[in-house]
């Protein structure tokens, strides 16, 4: 396995120190609180811009999520994506579309992203990335009950709004690893309707992701990885994850929601542009008791040739014709 010098670990360092400090003092901004991936070692680019350049080849992605099965009106999310990194490996585009059902309030989220990529020193990358969308939100107070039937919200029945994101984020990686910073929404005048800021959260999200591999033999690899999501005045949702990757085809193992959550990962790689994965969630606070726990199922689409001499950023080895590539990983 290639390695890392010193220096270029203590500068990668020092410039990530700085870029999270330059985006977290840029504005007192307002976003949403995001939906909650299980799997979001695959879906880096759904909350982070910056990413989508960095794939070896064009990608799509749909998920969906069934929440506290058992619970009525629990949240249920489906999402489609796609990264599209350009021909010369300094722009990517992105696409995300996500719909998140909660109770009587219904959003979806769309947005178009941008990244930039320099080489940061020889083979490590630093991206920068924009999105721009908005979202719709729905809510009809007619459906189900309510504790407090009284508040004058309710008298409404039905809120219809649209407000503007734009959001921006950081990402900095290796063929063996990567950390990120992103904010989904910097708009401060977004939430202009009284009723939309009873219901969405008008603080200021930042979302910190980072992973490594590490390479035991050329049929089986470690992936742990972390998402950390921290809103001012809410709880901090802090994530961790690690999976081995079997013979580049299967993919197992583990992940845990601090004060929420314990999770079971699995994957397969169906094909070279084919890749599906489950995660199943149990609940290790209070709703544990209430609900069957929380499904998750995503299918990855690859375009293009697998062939070329491209390194590959789950072994860090050059990528040779014939090759399955793109198996499933955190970058």
């Amino acid at each position: 396995m290639q390695k890392q010098p010193t220096r270029s670990i203590w500068n990668t360092c020092r410039v990530l120190g700085a870029l999270v400090l330059l985006l977290a003092g840029a504005s007192v901004a307002h976003a949403q609180r995001e939906p909650l991936y299980t799997q979001y070692m695959y879906n880096i680019g759904s909350f982070n811009p910056a990413y989508v350049g960095s794939v070896e080849r064009p990608d799509l992605s749909l998920l969906y999520r069934a929440q506290w099965i058992d619970i009525p009106g629990a949240p249920r999310t489906i999402r489609f994506g796609a990264n599209v990194p350009l021909g010369n490996r300094k722009h990517g585009l992105g696409f995300n579309a996500v719909n998140d059902q909660l109770g009587p309030t219904s959003q979806t989220f769309v947005d178009f992203s941008y990244s930039f990529q320099v080489q940061f020193t020889y083979d490590v990358y630093l991206a920068f990335g924009l999105d721009a969308g908005g979202t719709f939100l729905n809510t009809d107070f007619s459906k189900g009950t309510f504790e407090n039937p009284g508040e004058p919200i309710l008298d409404q029945q039905n809120i219809n709004e649209f407000y503007p994101t734009i959001g921006a984020g950081l990402f900095l990686y290796q063929d063996f690893w990567y950390v990120g910073v992103s904010v989904p929404n910097f708009l401060t005048d977004a939430l202009y309707s009284n009723e939309v800021a009873q219901i969405v959260s008008d603080q200021l999200q930042f979302n910190f992701i980072g992973g490594y591999v590490f390479e035991f033999s050329d049929n089986l690899k470690f992936k742990p990885a972390f998402l950390v999501n921290y809103m001012a005045g809410a709880p901090v949702t802090a994530n961790v994850s690690a999976n081995f990757l079997i013979s580049d085809v299967v993919t197992a193992g583990a992940a845990y929601r601090f004060d929420n959550a314990v999770s079971g990962l699995a994957g397969f790689q169906i094909s070279d542009n084919v890749f599906m994965g489950y995660g199943y969630d149990y609940n290790t606070n209070g709703l544990g008791g209430y609900n069957s726990g929380t499904h998750e199922i995503i299918v990855k689409f690859y375009l293009g040739s697998g062939g070329g001499s491209d390194r590959d950023p789950d072994s860090g080895k050059s990528k040779k014709k014939g090759k399955q590539i793109d198996s499933p990983r955190f970058f």
